[in-house]
């Protein structure tokens, strides 16, 4: 006996979107964590490394904002990264509440190795979509994300 639920077309339509859409982001971040489970790494903890080697230092809660997390998770996450030698924290100035993240050599050098392959992975499953339909979902992302 199926339990479905029945509303509006308004809502059937955008619970079937919001399904899609889970189902989609699960499969992408599945396929985008395979080469750096092998390197230890989980998601977050990528996403710290990549954005302090292509942006440079930065201050914990500017961190936080850019990866999208909280500003206790980032802590955990920033933790265990020191605690592997691939990120150090700097205090600045007297305010203990701006620290600045900077990759280390050793984290540069990891990232330097395993960036190429994960951006080939990003490449392939993006590719399922024509070029267009990636702009297009691009733009619905932003959209949805800013709250437009």
């Amino acid at each position: 006996m199926s339990n479905k639920f029945k509303g509006t077309p308004a809502q059937e339509r955008a619970l079937s979107t919001y399904v899609k859409l889970e189902r989609a982001a699960s499969a992408a971040f599945a396929y985008a964590r395979v080469g750096l489970e092998e390197e230890g790494l989980t998601l977050s903890q990528f996403a710290v490394l990549e954005a302090l080697y292509h942006v440079g230092p930065q201050y914990l809660g500017d961190l936080a904002r850019r990866i999208l997390t909280s500003s206790g998770n980032l802590t955990l996450v920033v933790d265990n990264l020191q605690k592997r030698g691939l990120v150090k924290r700097e205090q600045q100035g007297k305010d203990k509440r701006f620290v600045l993240a900077i990759i280390t050599p050793a984290g540069a050098k990891l990232i330097e190795k395993i960036f190429p392959d994960h951006a080939r992975r990003i490449t392939e499953i993006m590719g399922r979509l024509l070029p267009e339909e990636q702009e297009s979902l691009g733009d619905l992302c932003r959209k949805l994300g800013k709250g437009e």
